[in-house]
Order: structure tokens, then sequence, then C-alpha cells
């Protein structure tokens, strides 16, 4: 009698989305030992092409000036190990993702330079310490598509679940408040490159304010993000903010745009999902940015596991490239600017739910293990055939430590362009970390005043 007591609650609580378990405090004892305490594995592989996790890189080069927001190369004087073009593809077959083979196949000129692989993502203190207490504390509800018990961590550091990882992502630690100037450039698919949009933005993750020290509610703010658009002529003053909350099922995201001919804000509740993304002429969708954002309810999420693969990955020598016309070359991004490493990645594969529309019926997202950042993303049609691959081009910022995500590329297999973001270089801005802006420049009115022109 009470075993069927037993299973009957549970499969209420199926029904009814209630709150799944956190690891056990065993299972969290794995970290800081046999895992880092981000839960990656700590070891190197087998052959120490991954060397061993030993802290990050918190040690900024010696050219770095203090407080500047351009970040040197620490491991510029490396030559590539190896290259890979199309007729090496086989080889290497399991450790490229189907965009990066897709454009080895289409582009003759197309290369993977591979480097030694550099562990380089660290974290503050605070953030490890709190990664540890979500480990037996977080439980996702509704789902997965919501989280309960978070402190200002990485919610599962110990997946067992695709939403788990996916909200690794989405809750990823990319340092304090940040403020940086970008160029996006659309590559049409006859090579010509166009300036999309050039824009000044604030990230700011709340859910990591380190005088935080309990847990988060339903709807706590856990990402926001405000842009104004100063380039081209035709965009100058516009302005968008975004928020996101911790339970999206119970406070879906807030969005608020400027339009200078209409000189006024107002509500903007399609900035989701796949709507197309005016920051980069419609090349991508709103929840394309940073490989994906926003809420997990439109797809089904499986964990397929964990990969070696060649990735992007300190990505200096890109993201703070002076002249964006030598980087946006025809097809793809010009490979002597791109460092690829080898990195055990977690691999989800999203299919859409029935009923449900987007463009996209199935995407595969490739999540560093060491940052939790979606890294590589691989989207596909209603048909079934390759439509879109995305790539994440991160370089961490030493001086915070923090992974750094800006610089994104997107590539569209249909027109046969291409869109890359969050090109820092063409400014002396960088990405500035800044003190947290008072509640009052996160809204309407605040937007209204930085897009007027």
């Amino acid at each position: 009698m009470k075993k069927r007591h037993l299973l009957a609650a549970s499969l209420i609580a199926l029904a009814t989305g209630s709150a799944l378990a956190a690891v056990s405090a065993d299972d969290a004892k794995k970290l800081g030992t046999t895992l880092t305490p981000m839960g990656a594995e700590a070891a190197g592989n087998a052959d120490n092409s991954i060397p061993e996790y030993a802290g990050g890189l918190t040690t900024p080069p010696v050219a770095y000036k203090k407080g500047s927001g351009i970040r040197p190369d620490p491991y510029a004087a490396e030559k590539p190990l190896y290259a890979i073009k199309a007729a090496d593809i086989a080889k290497y077959d399991s450790k490229l993702t189907v965009g990066t083979k897709e454009l080895l196949k289409k582009y003759p000129t197309m290369r993977v330079d591979v480097y030694p692989t550099h562990r380089s993502t660290a974290f503050p203190k605070f953030v490890i310490d709190n990664t540890l207490k979500n480990a037996t504390s977080v439980k996702t509800s509704d789902a997965g598509m919501a989280l309960e018990g978070t402190y200002a961590g990485i919610p599962f550091p110990i997946p067992k679940t695709g939403e788990e990882v996916m909200w690794n992502h989405v809750l990823r630690y990319t340092g304090p408040t940040q403020f940086t100037k970008f160029d996006s450039i659309n590559v049409d698919a006859a090579g010509k490159a166009v300036l999309a949009t050039t824009g000044e933005i604030f990230v700011e993750y709340p859910y990591y304010d380190a005088k935080r020290s309990g847990v988060s509610g339903d709807r706590d703010i856990y990402f926001r993000t405000k842009i104004t658009y100063t380039a081209p002529a035709r965009r100058a003053g516009e302005a968008l903010l975004v928020q996101d909350y911790i339970n999206p099922t119970k406070s879906p995201r807030k969005a608020w745009q400027y339009l200078p001919g209409q000189r006024r804000v107002k509500m903007a509740p399609d900035i989701a999902y796949d709507t197309p993304n005016p920051g980069s002429a419609g090349a991508s969708t709103y929840d394309d940015a940073w490989v994906f954002n926003g809420a997990m309810d439109r797809y089904d999420w499986k964990l397929i596991g964990k990969r070696e693969m060649l990735i992007p990955y300190n990505s200096f020598k890109l993201v703070y490239a002076k002249d964006t016309a030598a980087v946006t070359t025809p097809g793809h991004l010009n490979p002597d600017y791109v460092r690829w490493e080898l990195h055990r990645v977690w691999v989800v594969e999203a299919t859409l739910k029935a009923g449900k529309r987007h463009i996209y019926a199935k995407r595969t997202f490739y999540i560093d293990e060491d940052s939790w950042v979606a890294v590589a993303s691989d989207e596909y049609d209603a048909h079934g055939a390759l439509f879109r691959a995305g790539l994440m081009y991160t370089n961490p910022a030493y001086d915070v430590p923090a992974p750094a995500t800006t610089a994104q590329a997107f590539y569209d297999f249909n027109s046969g362009g291409y869109n890359v973001i969050g090109l820092l270089g063409p400014y002396d801005v960088g990405l500035k970390f800044i003190d947290a802006l008072p509640a009052t420049q996160w809204t309407a009115d605040a937007l209204a005043g930085a897009g007027v022109r």
C-alpha cells in the first residue's frame, strides 16, 4: 500500500510539473575533486591534447593595462598544431560540428587552424562558492522550464538533463555589468560586406549580484540588456531594452523599443524566439543571440552527452581585430583570425514541440564544459535540412576573471551569406566591466533618453 501511495505521488508530481530533485550530497562531493568546482572534468584526456584544469587564466599578460577594456592575446606567439581543410573531414569527423563541416565542404578557402588547448576559463570565488551550494539546492519546475532554489552561481554543475545544461548556459557567468561598442556586419553570397549595425550595449546579470545571499524568486530578473544603435544613419537612435526572469512561465520576457521616427517607447512583445533580429538585419533570430537566449518552452530538450570537439576558443585576435574588412572575407570569417582548440562540450538536441512554431524544427547545441557557454549550434528546417549554424568566439576576461562572450557568427546555408556580430576592434572601448547601473537606467523613460538624436 505504501509503495502504491509513493508511486501515485510521483506520477502526480510529474503531471503537475512539480520540482525535480537536485543531486545528492555524495554526488556533490565530486566538485573540487574529480570535477572542477564548476562541474567540468578536472583531468585531461588520454593523450593530454586537453590538459588538466589548473584554475584557468587569472594573471593578465604584461602588455595589459589595468582597467582597460582591450585585452592583449596571451597566446599570440603560438602557431597552429595542424590545419583542417575539406579533404581532412573524414579524419576529424567526430570532432567537428555539422555546421563547421558544411563550411569546409562548401568553401575551398575555409580552414580550421587548431592550436594548443588552454583551459583559460576562471571564475571569482563567490561564483564558485554559490555553484557548490546550487548542486544540492537547485531544482527545476514546470517541466524544466523554471528554477527553484538558485544562489548566484551555475545552477546545475552536475547536470542530468538537456534542460539543466541549457539553464547553465542561460545563467552563465560573464562578469559584472558590461559595456561595449561593436559592429555587426553582413556578408552576402557574393562576398560583399555591409554594416548591419553599430551598437552600444550594456549587459547585466542581476542574478550575479555578489551581495545577494539568498535564493532567487520567480519574478527576479536574471538578465537584462540595453542597446542603442548609432549606425548606419537610417538606424541611428534606435534603442532596445530586454529583461528575462528566473521563471519565464510566470514572468515572460519584457522588452521595450524606441524608434526615433515615432519619438516614443513602446512595448515589444515579439522580441523573442524566431523573430528576425534587426541588429543583424534579419540574418539571425532573437534567440540566436549568444547562440541561444530566452525561454526554452518551444522545444523538447535531450541530453546527448559529452564529446571532445574542435571549437573556437581564446579568440582575442578576432574579437579585437582593428580591420573588419580583413576579417569578413567571402563565404566565412578569415581563417587567419580564428583560433580553434580541442575542448570537451556537452551536446544537447532541441526538437520543436508539437503545436509550437519556430523556423528551426531542430537544433543542436554545444556547450563548453569549463565555462558553460554555448559555443556552437546547428539549426535545421522543417524538412530536416541544415539551415544555419552559429559559432561563439569566446575570450576570457582574465582581469575579472570571467568568460567573455561578444563575437558571434551565424551562417545561413540557404542564402550563402553570414553575419558576424560583436567585433570590438574598430573602437577604443573594448569590453569594459563597470559598476551596476542604477535601477532608473533600466526603465522605459531611460531608454527614450538614450535613443534621442
